[in-house]
């Protein structure tokens, strides 16, 4: 219902032959609301945070003093000092750090890349389409640009940016839970008591916890934006019509 009579209500201001210029001009262009501010804040340190915990390699580290064979290994990449894999038959020896998907991780990727891990890798993959997906529509919703659909939609891209929020902070809850409790598996690395979380993990918890507030503001903007878009739709619907439409005064006009 709302919609039907925003589309009336624009086509009521445009009937006349006047542009959307000259509305622009008798209604100024209002700025995003403070909370709005504050929740583009909260999204872009959360995606800082996840960001940094996606790319780097610290995920879970071997204590230095033990001389484990594996020294560190991140969601993209795993780090080796002169490993060798019990089960292949050959003596081969992997030094350094590579991308899980090189080809020098060919031989053992298989065992490298369990189920539950690649189910890792998606989730975080989805919490990063989400979380950027929801930086688009807050920097629409704050630069007003196109102005004319972010302000008529302004409470609907803020309840899509709300539900990417949602996405990305569950999809890091599950992330951050199916590997904490399957790195220490006697079946994946070898000695995993040899092996503790690292920074990039807290990174990802902390990141999910932001992700989850940053929500919860964007949830509270979109009830407000929704309020405010009835109360001018009621205003505009009970405004004297002027020379350019209902609800827009004419040059001089003045209400009493």
């Amino acid at each position: 219902m709302d919609d039907k009579r925003s589309w009336r209500s624009s086509v009521g201001i445009l009937q006349n032959g006047q542009s959307w210029n000259d509305v622009n001009k008798i209604f100024p262009q209002t700025p995003a609301s403070p909370v709005m501010v504050n929740a583009g804040i909260i999204v872009f340190i959360a995606t800082i945070f996840f960001i940094i915990s996606f790319t780097s390699p610290y995920w879970l580290v071997s204590y230095h003093y033990t001389y484990s064979s594996f020294e560190n290994m991140g969601l993209w990449e795993f780090c080796f000092n002169e490993f060798r894999y019990p089960q292949y038959q050959f003596d081969r020896k992997f030094d350094g750090c590579n991308y899980i998907y090189s080809e020098e991780y060919l031989i053992i990727r298989e065992w490298m890349l369990p189920a539950w891990f690649a189910t890792v890798q998606a989730f975080m993959i989805i919490a990063l389409l989400s979380s950027f997906s929801s930086l688009i529509i807050i920097s629409l919703v704050l630069t007003r640009l196109p102005m004319q659909f972010t302000i008529r939609y302004e409470w609907h891209l803020t309840g899509i940016a709300c539900i990417c929020q949602g996405v990305s902070g569950v999809s890091i809850l599950f992330a951050v839970l199916i590997f904490g409790t399957s790195c220490f598996r006697r079946d994946w690395l070898l000695n995993p008591n040899f092996n503790y979380l690292s920074w990039s993990y807290a990174f990802a918890v902390f990141s999910g916890g932001i992700h989850a507030f940053g929500g919860l503001t964007l949830l509270h903007e979109t009830y407000k934006a929704r309020d405010r878009k009835r109360q001018a739709t009621n205003l505009l619907h009970n405004e004297p019509q002027g020379q350019l439409g209902p609800g827009i005064p004419m040059e001089g006009q003045v209400y009493m």
